[in-house]
């Protein structure tokens, strides 16, 4: 690898996953350039050269594997992780298929994403443990201790993610309501998918469980009012500090 910073590609279209990841990986420390669509990632690798790309599965203008697919045409030898919240062993062997070295699953602690992509770049390495989440309850509205481990103990980045999140959840449920309500459960799921990695970056421990229960049954009535009721839960308690608007920039 050459001398200075390693300059990393970074595609995620949800925003709070965005902070999240390119904060865990400029703490390598790396430099990372973020896209969040197919178009604009494949504009930013037309005039640079990356030492990894680290490619979201599922994006609004096409998929991770179509990404990797053009980006491999000019650069066949660029190592590529996929990430996803998809927990199925049938998608993640689909991305490994597709050329991808290694599949993250979301929501993961800064910490394993660093140790993913430091092997990638060959550089020394700690074994991570991942937590793994079921659905088993009662789950609290927050889980700060899972939040705070996640991003190294820090609370202000905890808490900067935390007001991205409470910008974009109205979005989401609104959309989420409505597909539901016309019953369009593949557009449920897309929603909810994007969701459910925010959710367990920021710790938003009850509706990550309302999420993942609506991902198994997208159109149940019974299943999309705990969902929403975990969400206005949520709400209230999701505003970040002014003081801490701007951490995950420093």
């Amino acid at each position: 690898m050459p001398d200075g910073l390693p300059r990393l590609l970074l595609v995620e279209d949800d925003p709070t996953s965005r902070a999240f990841l390119s904060a865990a990986l400029r703490a390598l420390p790396a430099e990372v350039d973020a896209a969040d669509s197919l178009a604009a990632a494949t504009a930013l690798a037309q005039t640079q050269d990356y030492a990894l790309w680290l490619i979201d599965a599922r994006l609004p203008d096409g998929s991770g594997a179509e990404l990797l697919a053009r980006l491999r045409s000019r650069h066949p030898h660029t190592p590529a992780l996929a990430h996803t919240a998809a927990h199925e062993p049938a998608i993640l062997e689909a991305l490994v298929a597709a050329g991808f070295a290694e599949v993250l699953v979301k929501p993961l602690p800064a910490t394993a994403v660093q140790t993913a992509v430091r092997s990638r770049l060959g550089l020394s390495t700690d074994p991570v443990a991942i937590p793994t989440t079921d659905t088993d309850g009662p789950w609290p509205v927050w889980d700060d201790a899972a939040a705070v481990q996640a991003l190294n103990g820090n609370r202000a980045h905890v808490d900067t993610l935390r007001g991205l999140f409470a910008q974009e959840l109205p979005r989401s449920l609104q959309a989420i309501t409505a597909a539901a309500t016309r019953g369009d459960a593949e557009a449920v799921r897309a929603d909810l998918h994007r969701l459910r990695a925010s959710c367990g970056f920021v710790g938003a421990a009850r509706l990550a469980a309302a999420v993942q229960a609506l991902q198994q049954d997208a159109l149940s009535a019974t299943l999309l009012v705990r969902f929403e009721q975990a969400a206005h839960e949520t709400l209230p308690l999701s505003v970040a500090s002014p003081a801490t608007q701007s951490a995950l920039s420093d």
